[in-house]
């Protein structure tokens, strides 16, 4: 059993840190977890190890959060996974700083990136888990929202929400999504 794990953010040194790379973030605390390093592929950095049974491939697309259906697309294809097999890690604004939300399907809700996923990918049949990024920001300040950096009392918290979104992620492979998301959805 194959998954494809994609953690959504905007390449380049200046998105680094920011809210909305909080996918990145994940993505690599789970590589790091299992010794895993990426390498640069088509269509964003990748790297694969085994948990347990499961093989897991992970990907960083390079395409920029709005085109990230290309890349997970691309990987589908290219590894033969189907689409309930695709995890999305993803930032959100609706719920508060670091509570994870993860769902079978459902729609996009606002997220460009999910929303190209879904139109590139065969719809929305993929499982997503959220990050909470919190939304205390004034109408119309979404975009420095998510593009800013977050305040040093969350950055101290975030060893420990990462590790969480881990165990998340690997209860999801091992277990099913079910079991995952009634163990760690609201933590």
């Amino acid at each position: 059993m194959k998954y494809l794990i994609v953690g959504l953010g905007n390449i380049g040194e200046e998105y680094w840190g920011t809210r909305h790379n909080i996918g990145f973030r994940v993505v690599n605390a789970l590589a790091e977890a299992h010794a895993a390093k990426f390498e640069e592929n088509r269509y964003g950095a990748t790297c694969e190890f085994r948990l347990k049974n499961q093989q897991l491939l992970l990907l960083k697309p390079n395409t920029y959060m709005n085109l990230s259906g290309n890349a997970v697309r691309y990987w589908m294809q290219e590894e033969k996974i189907t689409i309930d097999h695709v995890l999305i890690i993803c930032d959100d604004i609706s719920i508060p700083f670091g509570t994870l939300r993860m769902r079978q399907k459902g729609s996009a809700g606002g997220h460009n990136g999910l929303k190209d996923i879904a139109a590139k990918c065969g719809g929305e049949g993929f499982a997503r888990l959220r990050f909470g990024v919190g939304g205390d920001f004034p109408k119309g300040a979404q975009v420095n929202w998510v593009l800013g950096r977050f305040p040093q009392e969350e950055e101290d918290k975030m060893p420990e929400r990462l590790e969480t979104a881990v165990k998340f992620i690997e209860e999801f492979c091992l277990a099913g999504p079910a079991i995952a998301m009634n163990k760690y959805n609201g933590k």
